[in-house]
């Protein structure tokens, strides 16, 4: 979520670009290198190869679209299947429409194939792309209340993709994720790039499993969540044992109308008054035992 936000592009270690936000203070993907984030945090983990070859019509709903690479690097996977693919609907949730239109006049997806390229251009340009394999929308606003239009059960991945929590705590809240679950289907998947302790509080008080990805870049994981998780594997003891700590304690947003300050301050005063194990002890026990 970004409003007037001023941004500077940043090559990452993979040779791709992003932009860093000087409105949050934080780049749009990892420094590690933001193409290969799209393609092994966000597509490999929800398995779309697969479901394009099972299904005959693949639903993803990306939200915080930003310069478009998970998009991108999902079309790019079903077109590489050949012309008898899954047709492909993304709906696509974005505050900033500058952020995509940018991305467009810098030449910053020119990293994807020229086709892929010139389907994004056309969504940032009419806002929905039509083709005989992709049905692709964009959806400009607050995604606390653009998502409330998608159905009932429809995606079967969604790539969750904000910034950090304590940047845009707005959309990694319990009332959000319940918002998200909705949006799911029984054997669908939500992925991000967090392994925040309070992130996935919020998931598995909204009935999801979860379980970690595998590190891109740097030494956290991300995390990967569902209804029926066939494919996982447990959590770590460590990331077991956090869970227990005051780091879980999650966001909250009643009304999902809430500034982040506001959520901000809520949950400081929550975990002020818990009677959970303060974060800051228990790693100090990791580092002596």
């Amino acid at each position: 979520m970004c409003l007037d936000n001023q941004l500077t592009t940043v090559i990452t270690a993979d040779g791709s670009s992003t932009f860093f936000s000087d409105t949050f203070g934080e780049a749009f993907h990892s420094i590690h290198g933001a193409k290969q984030e799209a393609e092994s945090k966000f597509v490999i983990p929800t398995r779309i190869r697969d479901k394009a070859k099972q299904q005959n019509c693949v639903n993803i709903l990306d939200v915080c679209y930003g310069l478009g690479y998970n998009s991108a690097a999902a079309i790019a996977c079903i077109e590489d299947l050949g012309k008898n693919s899954a047709q492909l609907q993304i709906i696509a949730l974005e505050n900033d429409l500058q952020v995509p239109q940018q991305a467009i006049a810098n030449g910053l997806l020119d990293i994807w194939p020229q086709p892929v390229v010139q389907k994004l251009q056309e969504l940032a340009t009419i806002g929905q792309v039509q083709t005989r394999n992709l049905n692709m929308q964009l959806l400009i606003g607050d995604a606390r209340q653009t998502a409330q239009n998608i159905p009932t059960g429809w995606a079967d991945a969604i790539f969750l993709d904000p910034f950090s929590p304590p940047r845009c705590p707005q959309l990694w809240t319990v009332e959000f994720m319940a918002l998200l679950a909705s949006c799911l289907k029984s054997d669908g998947y939500i992925v991000t790039y967090s392994c925040a302790a309070a992130v996935r509080t919020a998931m598995l008080t909204n009935g999801l499993e979860v379980s970690s990805t595998k590190p891109v870049g740097r030494r956290s994981p991300g995390t990967i969540a569902a209804f029926s998780p066939t494919f996982f594997l447990p959590l770590p003891q460590a990331e077991q044992e956090i869970l227990q700590t005051r780091s879980s304690i999650p966001y909250r947003d009643p009304n999902l109308s809430d500034p982040a300050s506001a959520i901000l301050q809520r949950r400081q005063n929550e975990q002020s008054q818990s009677l959970l194990e303060p974060t800051s002890s228990w790693k100090r026990r990791q580092v002596l035992c």
